[in-house]
């Protein structure tokens, strides 16, 4: 009977290139539809105006770490270890998801459709029931549940293996983690009206982390491998897993908490500017309740 790990990796190897030439595409054309977005925003309202230069340049990083997750060394570096394969994961959550959250898209990815798809598109968004979840704190309480089923889900044994077994599905896996990683970051790193509170954004960042960090910690600390022999190409699995959990757990709560900190410094800077007369006391005050 063939070997079922020697299957796979040769569909796999077959299949790839053709995977990279469209995932290749898939970046090139929505780049290009965001570029169009963004210079027809810019020529209507000034350069800047909602979508920053930082989003901008936030927005192309992100699909530049998409295409170098997708580079033949990463790849090659995930098919040699599970560690590999989990440090290709994080690029996509960790890294591509917080940019692409941070450009800000919807409108400038809507503008540049065509006439009809942006009618059809725009009255579709104005549906009651499609407003209520464009809401910034529902979209981001959502985001969160997402990218912690999916997240959970995808590393559950039978569905890791049904993703490496599988191209397409292992596409459809990693299509997921940029969709939530953009999905939970936009509510908290995009422009200013379309974000939540500072607050709200810690908390809610903090409980993904804590799941997060509780998947790497299983991975870390299980007494044996969870995962089929074929699922570790490294001599010793369990070494490897416990990596794999590394790079998950550790990673993920740095940015997390980085995010989580900047969303409520920007709140307290925010505060301090609008109401400057709150947090400044003037000194016949201070004296009289020092000497008090």
């Amino acid at each position: 009977m063939p070997d079922v790990t020697v299957l796979a990796h040769a569909a796999t190897t077959a299949s790839d290139p053709w995977w990279s030439i469209l995932a290749i595409v898939s970046l090139c054309f929505v780049g290009a539809l965001y570029g169009i977005g963004v210079q027809n925003l810019w020529q209507r309202r000034g350069t800047g105006a909602v979508v920053g230069i930082r989003n901008a340049i936030a927005f192309g990083l992100g699909l530049t770490v998409i295409a170098l997750a997708d580079s033949a060394p990463v790849r090659a570096f995930s098919a040699d270890s599970f560690a590999g394969h989990m440090t290709q994961h994080m690029l996509l959550l960790a890294l591509a998801g917080p940019l692409l959250g941070a450009g800000g898209a919807a409108l400038p990815l809507s503008l540049a459709l065509p006439h009809r798809l942006r009618r059809l598109f725009n009255r579709t968004r104005a549906h009651p029931a499609l407003r209520w979840v464009r809401r910034p704190a529902n979209r981001v309480i959502g985001g969160c549940l997402l990218f912690t089923c999916v997240l959970w889900l995808w590393h559950l044994p039978a569905l890791f293996v049904w993703a490496e077994r599988n191209p397409g599905v292992h596409v459809l896996e990693h299509f997921s983690f940029i969709m939530i990683g953009w999905l939970l970051f936009a509510g908290i790193l995009s422009p200013d009206r379309h974000r939540i509170a500072g607050p709200l954004g810690f908390l809610l960042l903090f409980a993904v982390g804590m799941t997060a960090a509780a998947l790497g910690a299983v991975l870390t600390f299980a007494p044996a491998p969870l995962y089929p022999s074929e699922v570790y190409t490294a001599a010793d699995a369990l070494a490897d897993q416990q990596l794999a959990g590394l790079v998950m757990w550790i990673p993920m709560d740095v940015v997390l908490l980085g995010i989580a900190l900047s969303a409520f410094g920007r709140w307290l800077t925010g505060l301090v500017a609008d109401h400057p007369e709150d947090m400044q006391m003037s000194p016949h005050v201070a004296v009289q309740e020092v000497s008090s």
